[in-house]
């Protein structure tokens, strides 16, 4: 695959998964188009050397991997691949509806660690899932994307507010809710859902019940830069190592065991049963290597990379970085390390990760945070706690992260890619 062919279907990637409901949807799409077979969790598994499969939790979370062939079998371990599918963002409550002023607006609850200024004054559309019953009583969870600008929220004028520039801080109660419209009479939120998906070419609802539902700019991904050095997007954190892991999965030759593990509820602390902290990557591991003393083995001999964007070094904040540890857009994926275990990477894992770069001739970045600041994390330390495999921190550098819109370099996906293709197929660890 060329860099250009894989920037072009990763912003198509990014602009049709508005939702990790979305997100999944896309890469099921991606994965049944190379050939892998879904299996249900509900179901008994029938696997065979070789050909690749997928499971999905919640409809926002997944894991496909490919068999090992006969020959190898799981002998040299697993080359596991992990990501999450979520994005800090702006839900819409369970009773939404307000009505001030003839405005129509939807009460929203902040998810995750939102960067909340750039929402402010942007085209924004509305995306999710919407749980509905059917006219014979049976229930159905629908994916609803409006894909078009329906709401946004305004900036009060700098008239009146004199001080916004120097000292303003947002109520998250008062300040964010979008404006839908014009209207003297209550909207009835349901009913607006109800028509939009009857226009999505749904025919038979007779009620909605529920919705998870976020908002999201309408901007596409795009190029940005003199000679597009770099790409600007939504969720680009973490969709972006979704995407990457994906297409290093599916282009990868059959050989070792290879995994990729897309959790949800990164953002708000992985406690859920999709997130990495749940059970989900724990049962499929018990349902792939039922007998647990050769389940332990193969543990001991995997290899756990754990893909989530790193903060590049900005050049109007170069002060917010160990002056060491800055990575550079564009200079390659990132090891991240942290003595205090925010990240999972110790020398082992990061001496294979720079093994593997060094065989995929990528250049490879170092990162660790200021001695005088705190830390974030990943699903990294918790996939290795849940599990004992050996891990390493990695991603690409970006800018704005948790940002409505998010800045990366243009060839760093793709260098992350080529590395975890080696990984895949490299028989020994």
């Amino acid at each position: 695959m060329h860099i250009a062919d894989f920037n072009a279907d990763l912003f198509n990637f990014l602009d049709a998964s508005p939702t990790p409901f979305h997100a999944v949807a896309q890469m099921q799409t991606r994965l049944q188009a190379a050939g892998f077979e879904l299996c249900r969790e509900d179901q008994v598994w029938a696997l065979q050397p070789g050909q690749g499969y997928y499971t999905l939790r919640n409809g926002s979370a997944l894991i496909a991997w490919r068999q090992p062939t006969a020959e190898e079998g799981f002998v040299g371990g697993l080359r596991l691949t992990g990501a999450h599918t979520d994005s800090p963002c702006l839900k819409v409550k369970p009773t939404p509806e307000l009505q001030r002023k003839g405005y129509w607006q939807l009460g929203v609850e902040v998810y995750g660690g939102v960067l909340q200024n750039p929402w402010f004054d942007r085209e924004l559309s509305l995306a999710g899932r919407v749980s509905v019953r059917r006219s014979q009583g049976e229930l159905a969870h629908l994916l609803l994307d409006f894909a078009r600008p329906i709401a946004v929220i305004p900036s009060l004028a700098i008239h009146l507010d004199r001080e916004a520039n120097s000292n303003r801080s947002i109520n998250a109660q008062t300040f964010l809710p979008p404006v839908l419209g014009q209207s003297d009479e209550k909207i009835d939120f349901r009913a607006v859902l109800k028509q939009a998906l009857l226009e999505q070419g749904e025919t038979d609802i007779e009620q909605v019940l529920d919705y998870e539902l976020s908002f999201y700019p309408y901007q596409k991904a795009a190029y940005v830069g003199f000679a597009q050095e770099f790409i600007l997007s939504a969720r680009l954190d973490n969709l972006l190592s979704c995407y990457t892991g994906l297409q290093a999965l599916v282009h990868s030759k059959p050989g070792p065991g290879q995994v990729l593990i897309c959790n949800d509820h990164e953002e708000v602390g992985s406690a859920s049963a999709c997130g990495a902290q749940g059970p989900m990557l724990q049962h499929w591991l018990e349902r792939v290597l039922p007998a647990s003393e050769q389940r332990y083995a193969v543990l001991a001999r995997s290899v756990f990379v754990s893909a989530d964007n790193a903060h590049g070094v900005h050049p109007n904040f170069a002060d917010k970085h160990d002056e060491n540890h800055g990575p550079l857009l564009n200079a390659g994926p990132v090891i991240k390390l942290n003595a205090n275990q925010r990240y999972a990477t110790n020398s082992e894992t990061s001496s294979i990760f720079r093994d593997l770069a060094r065989e995929a001739e990528q250049p490879v970045q170092a990162f660790v945070v200021r001695s005088d600041m705190g830390c974030g994390s990943t699903i990294g330390p918790i996939t290795a706690t849940e599990t004992g495999i050996r891990t390493v921190d990695v991603g690409v550098p970006q800018f704005a992260m948790h940002s409505i819109r998010e800045m990366a370099g243009s060839e760093d996906a793709f260098a992350l890619y080529e590395i975890l293709k080696a990984f895949n197929q490299r028989t020994r660890l």
